[in-house]
């Protein structure tokens, strides 16, 4: 195989795994490829649901200088991308939905919060969210309930029409590491109360124990550091970018 460069063959797997639905990461372990390759092809081809084998090798074979001045393509639903290239958002998105599943979030759940992450605004309608994801409005309303039930997201009215906007807010990370140290609180709380039943002595009673006061350190050291850096960043003035 020379170089780094894709196979017909390889292109071929790649297209059958989008159509099972693997994420870009299964499909680079069949392949054998990195995910960032496998990102980058299928972003540039067409995107998950656009991508075919046989038009992407082919594209793939010509003069790079053609390929250059191609007509960049629109990305359906992409609002507010501050003209950048939607090839490139998608890029940036589509590594950042596979961090986030390598990180536990479902995939569906992972696609709709990179989307948000991703806009200038960070806020989209479900119709946005339904062209740009290419998938239907039942599984964007499923992944924003989980998303708000883990504190990751919200819903406004949006003021120039009858649309809910989903909005991602720019403390999201430091609104969601709270709820997860309150989540461990409560282990902690449980752990100690059946160290309590079972006897601290006993085998159990001390692992328990270990475990209740382990989890109260670390979550005690987690929201001291979570409020300091959160105040040190909110206090920055924005960009002016960020602020028009």
């Amino acid at each position: 195989m020379p170089g780094d460069r894709l196979t017909l063959q390889d292109r071929r797997q790649i297209a059958a795994g989008l159509r099972e639905g693997l994420t870009y990461a299964a499909v680079g372990r069949r392949v054998g490829r990195p995910t960032s390759t496998v990102t980058r092809e299928v972003v540039r081809n067409g995107g998950p649901r656009g991508y075919h084998a046989e038009a992407a090798h082919q594209v793939s074979t010509r003069h790079p200088r053609q390929r250059r001045t191609g007509a960049l393509t629109t990305s359906p639903g992409g609002a507010d991308l501050g003209g950048r290239d939607p090839r490139l958002v998608d890029e940036v998105g589509a590594q950042s939905t596979e961090l986030m599943i390598q990180a536990g979030l479902p995939q569906m759940m992972a696609k709709v919060l990179a989307a948000l992450f991703t806009t200038d605004g960070g806020s989209l309608t479900s119709a946005e969210l339904v062209r740009r994801l290419h998938v239907s409005p039942a599984s964007v309303s499923k992944a924003i309930g989980y998303l708000e039930n883990q504190v990751l997201v919200r819903r406004e009215r949006d003021p120039h029409s009858r649309a809910e906007r989903y909005v991602i807010d720019d403390d999201v990370v430091f609104r969601s590491v709270m709820a997860s140290a309150r989540n461990q609180n409560q282990i902690a709380e449980a752990c100690a109360a059946g160290a309590q039943k079972l006897g601290a002595t006993t085998p159990a009673g001390a692992r328990l124990e270990n475990t209740s006061q382990f989890l109260r350190h670390v979550v005690d050291d987690l929201v001291r550091s979570a409020e300091h850096w959160h105040k040190v960043y909110s206090s920055r003035p924005r960009k002016a970018s960020e602020t028009d």
